[in-house]
């Protein structure tokens, strides 16, 4: 059976109230996400489209062969985004229930509840004079009501706007600190809720990005040529979570630390205040709670605000002013994605508006007037703007992993070849050993090195330098004290004090068999290790199908134990295995570097873990049919000759996913499961200048049920997707899938979607008369 991972990036635009659409779509991903935990053994029960994803997960498995795991393991978002990426990512690392967000969508996301109680008008004949001025704006001829809302809601939308006008003026309306604790509210009940295992496998990392915009900015420091350093105001503001999947119910982060993280993002201009660092403490302090982490939080946040006393000046506004899309940290998290089977990578953004603007605009000839011009240059054109800078940046990441992997793939003849000779071809009959395999390995090590030639020193520098630059990264995070912009000053050290101990970057770098250079690639270079496993697993699982004699168990029981040494280096891998005595290691680093360098070579143990990953890789060697087993140790020698081609080209950096990146959109005009009728056939939010949401809750109720429509739509198609072109479902099959799902979310939200009698009958009408549908499916709903 081919094991398989699809692992999903999210990405939640800002869009004001068509955040409620979003919730709907990100709530399908929370269930897809909950039927493959249950289809990977989780005993727990699926109802609703969860259980019909997991149906779809197992027609996978018997059909297509392929055991699929979906994970979403980076989320980012802004704005109104920004909460719901939030509130997903605490629940796919708490298995906490997404069920409150829904509630503060539905209930509280309206003007009247977010309306701050000092700004509402005192008594209705408060501002009596504004009444004629209102009915005039809302009655008149081509006013925005009338040309944005829909006729039935009309009323609604003029009574709600009207005392949102009658409300305190040149002030926000909506209040700061009544939003956050909406906010706290829904957290906390999500963590009263009942829990089940996290949505991720123990121990992989959640990485959550949540933009933000400093109003007043704050000083980065910039390395010129000349002068050598300058301070440059920096408005862009980053909320980052990084953690790793533990046991169910444990919190991404402190209650409090989300609620900032969301009401900061969601400040939009003009409708709430900027959020300072004061309401949230406030926040804490009414709900009797503490914050332990406070202080730790808001340097590691904002850090040049901690260093200068700042932290209580800070004002912090929409996240969407500057970052609408926020791909870039999404794209930054990829480097250190740990892979243990083949990943099929997608980055999936939810685009509620594609055509923001529409056709009919575009084709107006006249100039644009005044106020049109102030405004969209302030806001909307900022926030609107596309994200094909993003895409180029990701499609270029893929074509070189493309161009690497046919790189690999020319070299493969020639290296396998190299290695034969090394070695004779009666070698592959012996049974290994962990001792054979060790001597085996430096032997392939010290002839790739030589053969490499001039090559070779350029290879050892890149290899050298990468291996110098995590350690002093690693540093630097671990004594935030060292009060350091950059770990450069480390490096520099590094290599001064690698130096007088007599590696000598220009001269032992030069001799493959340098002893100095020898012993600190050894004690030091995790990651080659880690590389070369993951060639093994790649070849396992994409390239040697079909060899005579070896079967699809054969290349799982291999893929295992891969699976199973590889795991021993990545324990190792992050700072935290360098043990707690570490950070007051690091943060005497300038006075005794050497003590930091033998800590860390002391703390990984890696020659240590090279024999215990021999003794499996042996055990496993021995079990393995003769063919897989050259195979393998072809891959498995002949690594070191392929690293130094592969290397060089990657800048060092290396590539855990060694797979492309795939782009998938979400958005109503991508989704024709249904219907295939307009974006404004489905969205009430894009009405009042897409605050329309948040002026009824008919309007809410409608957005986040087509949300969740389209979501379960577009989950099928991307779960189908993963499938080899020759295995590939048909249109007919997956339709059939994706409107069971259709019907079960309707059955599922029928009870608690009320302000309009007509929604769910008619879009459950809609499903099972849609125009060309077999009949044969249409049978199966009915069943």
């Amino acid at each position: 059976m081919q094991q398989k991972e699809l692992r999903i990036a999210l990405v939640c635009y800002g869009g004001v109230s068509l955040a409620v659409y979003m919730h709907g779509v990100t709530k399908e991903l929370w269930k897809a996400l909950q039927a493959s935990r249950a289809h990977t053994g989780d005993e727990r029960a699926v109802e609703g489209s969860a259980a019909v994803y997991r149906k779809l997960l197992e027609r996978l498995e018997t059909e297509g062969n392929l055991r699929l795991r979906v994970l979403a393991d980076i989320v980012a978002g802004a704005s109104a985004g920004g909460i719901n990426s939030v509130f997903l990512a605490q629940a796919i690392h708490s298995g906490q229930s997404l069920e409150p967000l829904t509630d503060l969508w539905l209930q509280n996301a309206d003007v009247d509840v977010l309306l701050d109680p000092e700004a509402k008008s005192w008594s209705r004949a408060a501002k009596f004079w504004t009444k004629p001025l209102v009915g005039y704006l809302l009655h008149r001829p081509d006013n925005a009501v009338s040309e944005t809302v829909a006729p039935e809601t009309r009323s609604e939308v003029r009574e709600k706007v009207s005392r949102l006008v009658r409300s305190r003026w040149f002030e926000p309306p909506f209040g700061g600190i009544g939003f956050s604790r909406l906010l706290h509210g829904a957290l906390a009940a999500m963590a009263e809720t009942p829990v089940g295992p996290p949505l991720l496998p123990p121990g992989h990392p959640l990485d959550l990005f949540v933009t933000a915009t400093d109003f007043k900015g704050h000083l980065e420091t910039l390395r010129l040529h000349s002068p050598a350093v300058v301070l440059e105001s920096e408005h862009r503001l980053t909320f980052s979570f990084h953690a790793r999947a533990q046991a169910e119910g444990t919190p991404l982060a402190a209650i409090p630390e989300l609620v900032m993280a969301a009401r900061a993002s969601a400040s939009f201009p003009g409708a709430f205040p900027p959020l300072q660092i004061k309401e949230i403490d406030r926040l804490v302090s009414e709900a009797e709670e503490s914050w332990p982490t406070r202080d730790a939080f808001l340097a590691r946040i904002m850090p040049e605000h901690a260093r200068r006393g700042e932290l209580d000046c800070v004002a912090l506004i929409d996240g969407s002013v500057l970052v609408n899309a926020p791909f870039a940290d999404a794209r930054a998290a990829l480097r250190d994605r740990p892979a243990t089977r083949e990943v099929d990578r997608r980055f999936v953004y939810i685009d509620p508006t594609p055509d923001r603007l529409g056709a009919e605009m575009r084709r107006d000839d006249s100039l644009p007037s005044f106020f049109p011009v102030i405004f969209g240059s302030l806001s909307a054109i900022p926030r609107e703007q596309p994200i094909r800078d993003n895409l180029e940046a990701l499609q270029e990441r893929s074509q070189e992993t493309a161009s690497l992997r046919e790189i690999v793939r020319a070299l493969r003849p020639e290296i396998e070849d190299a290695v034969d000779k090394l070695f004779g071809g009666t070698f592959f009959l012996d049974r290994p050993t962990s001792k054979r395999l060790a001597a085996w390995r430096a032997k392939a090590q010290t002839a790739a090195l030589e053969q490499a030639g001039f090559a070779y020193h350029g290879y050892a520098q890149v290899k050298f330098s990468g291996v110098i630059t995590t350690m002093a990264r690693m540093v630097v995070e671990s004594a935030p004290e060292l009060d350091l912009h950059s770990p450069e000053p480390v490096r520099e050290r590094l290599i001064a004090e690698l130096a007088a101990g007599g590696l000598d970057r220009g001269e032992a770098l030069r001799d493959a068999r340098s002893p100095a250079m020898i012993t600190f690639f050894r004690n030091h270079d995790i990651a080659f290790r880690i590389r070369r496993l993951r060639l093994l697993a790649r070849r396992l699982t994409q390239e040697w199908d079909g060899e005579q004699g070896v079967t699809e168990q054969h290349r799982d029981a291999a893929r295992v134990a891969i699976y199973e040494a590889l795991t021993l280096y990545l324990e190792r891998e992050p700072s935290s295995a360098l043990g707690p005595e570490f950070p007051a290691l690091a943060a005497r680093f300038f006075e005794d570097p050497h003590a930091v360098i033998d800590h860390m070579a002391t703390a990984r143990q890696l020659m240590e873990t090279d024999t215990a990953v021999d003794e499996r890789l042996a055990e496993a060697l021995a079990a393995m049919p003769q063919a897989l087993r050259r195979r393998v140790l072809l891959a498995y020698l002949g690594f070191p000759f392929y690293d130094t081609v592969t290397l060089p080209l990657l800048r060092g950096e290396g590539l855990n996913e060694f797979d492309p990146v795939l782009v998938d959109r979400i958005s109503p005009e991508d989704c024709e499961g249904i219907t295939r009728e307009g974006t404004q056939q489905f969205l009430r939010g894009t009405e009042f200048f897409n605050f329309g949401a948040f002026f009824s809750r008919t309007y809410r109720e409608n957005d986040y049920l087509w949300g969740r429509l389209h979501g379960a739509e577009r989950m099928m198609d991307l779960i189908a997707s993963t499938l080899p072109p020759e295995k590939a479902m048909s249109s007919g099959e997956l339709l059939a899938f994706k409107r069971q799902a259709f019907l079960a979310i309707l059955d599922e939200e029928a009870p608690r979607l009320t302000a309009d009698a007509d929604l769910v009958p008619r879009i459950r009408k809609g499903i099972l008369n849609a125009d060309g549908v077999p009949d044969w499916i249409r049978e199966r709903w009915r069943g």
